[in-house]
């Protein structure tokens, strides 16, 4: 019977889209991403625009509880506060790994599975700090927190200028009226400024084959913005997987 199934059915299986194993063993992606055409009006690609857009706040919140957790603990280290901050900052840090872990599942169709349990060698509460400290997966995932602000920042600022500058200009013949009638413009002012010869010059779009093109650069960009946007979050998706999988 499984020889009649098709090549897409059984790699579809492979990605995660079935299967009765509850836990992988390596991550899946759970859902099929749209072809390019219909990209731009699928819940995917905007699950991947939330996705880039709240990753800010999250890593910013991350980003300062391993900073902070990490700098107090160094500065104990001599003391007896020391060690157990730093044990209690790998928890930490394996908390937001989770958070993280279902943002991506969720937001970006890729099942990441955990870490592997924090093993204990030795009982008792100082056996349970020694444990947290020897926790590979902890530090991976405060690696994680650090090296993901930069990115969350940059993916931020970039999802969010396309996003908007592409929608604008595919959607402006719609409301082109509003300059002439409401302010002194023609249509939109691309540019105004007087040169070196007290010159006046103005560009504005108010032609039809100028709102035209526009809208035409409009459309483009929104389709390239899918991608754009599909590459910014491939590199969570491998982060996640090289830093806070197993």
């Amino acid at each position: 019977m499984s020889s009649s199934r098709s090549m897409e059915d059984r790699e579809w299986d492979v990605l995660g889209g079935r299967g009765d194993d509850q836990r992988p063993a390596r991550a899946r992606r759970t859902e099929r991403r749209p072809a390019l055409w219909r990209a731009p009006f699928s819940a995917y690609y905007y699950r991947e625009v939330g996705y880039a857009l709240t990753g800010l706040p999250v890593a910013i919140v991350g980003f300062a509880v391993a900073v902070t957790m990490f700098c107090f603990g160094i500065g104990t280290f001599v003391t007896a506060l020391g060690l157990p901050v730093l044990g209690a900052l790998t928890a930490t840090a394996r908390g937001f790994g989770r958070l993280e872990r279902a943002r991506v599942r969720g937001m970006l169709a890729l099942d990441v599975p955990g870490p592997e349990p924090v093993r204990r060698v030795r009982q008792g509460s100082w056996g349970a700090v020694t444990a947290r400290l020897a926790d590979g997966a902890g530090w991976k995932a405060v690696l994680y927190q650090v090296l993901m602000l930069p990115w969350a920042v940059f993916s931020f600022a970039v999802t969010l200028v396309f996003l908007l500058l592409g929608w604008a200009a595919a959607l402006y013949p719609l409301y082109h009226w509003v300059f002439p009638t409401y302010t002194s413009w023609h249509g939109y002012r691309v540019f105004d400024f007087y040169d070196s010869h007290d010159i006046r010059h103005v560009y504005e779009i108010e032609a039809p084959w100028q709102i035209a093109g526009l809208s035409l650069f409009g459309v483009l960009l929104v389709f390239l913005t899918t991608q754009l946007v599909r590459g910014l979050t491939n590199v969570n998706r491998a982060a996640a997987q090289g830093l806070l999988g197993r």
